[in-house]
């Protein structure tokens, strides 16, 4: 019986094409597959799972930035409400991703110069003389409040003209007061 089977020709022989893609192609038009709607539910799964972690990382980068202010953290929507396609995912996932690099970079500017700036604070405590009339505000070296610290002669006029300077850190924000009374 084998020999019959191998002898017969009259049946075209099958080729197996060689697997390029490890995806499915996409399906006809009116024809859903089983198979193209868990590959497509997969994806949209690990893209959002990407997304939520990419906007916690966004939302990390604004908590540490917390005193700073000036740094876009937003990203924009895709045009309402509504359930995003694999593209538009994965537009969501990559702009997210430029933001990201983004804000890491001007933190990046922002703790060079503040760190300048403490080194300035040190070298100005050290030598006063040297850094006349300089003033740092808390705000320079990425610190919330008001302080700031002032390179300036230690008693007016007679300190500047006898080269007795001092750096003087003012004590934070002035003492809130109340609204005005109307003017009548």
């Amino acid at each position: 019986m084998t020999e019959e089977l191998l002898e017969r020709l009259d049946r075209p022989e099958v080729l197996i094409a060689p697997q390029e893609d490890a995806f499915p192609p996409a399906p006809p038009d009116g024809l859903d597959t089983v198979l193209f709607e868990q590959d497509e539910r997969d994806a949209r799964a690990d893209l959002r799972r990407q997304i939520a972690a990419m906007e916690l990382a966004l939302a990390r980068l604004f908590g540490s930035a917390f005193p700073r202010k000036g740094i876009d953290f937003s990203v924009p929507g895709m045009g309402g409400p509504r359930m995003l396609s694999v593209d538009e995912l994965e537009k969501v996932r990559d702009s997210l991703a430029a933001r990201i690099q983004e804000v890491r970079a001007d933190l990046h500017d922002y703790a060079v110069v503040e760190e300048a700036n403490r080194e300035l604070i040190e070298e100005m405590t050290a030598d006063p003389a040297s850094h006349k009339w300089v003033r740092i505000y808390s705000g320079d070296v990425g610190e919330p409040g008001c302080k700031n610290w002032h390179a300036k002669p230690k008693w007016g006029v007679l300190g500047m003209l006898l080269g007795w300077w001092q750096v003087k850190i003012s004590s934070g924000c002035p003492l809130a007061e109340g609204l005005r009374p109307p003017e009548s």
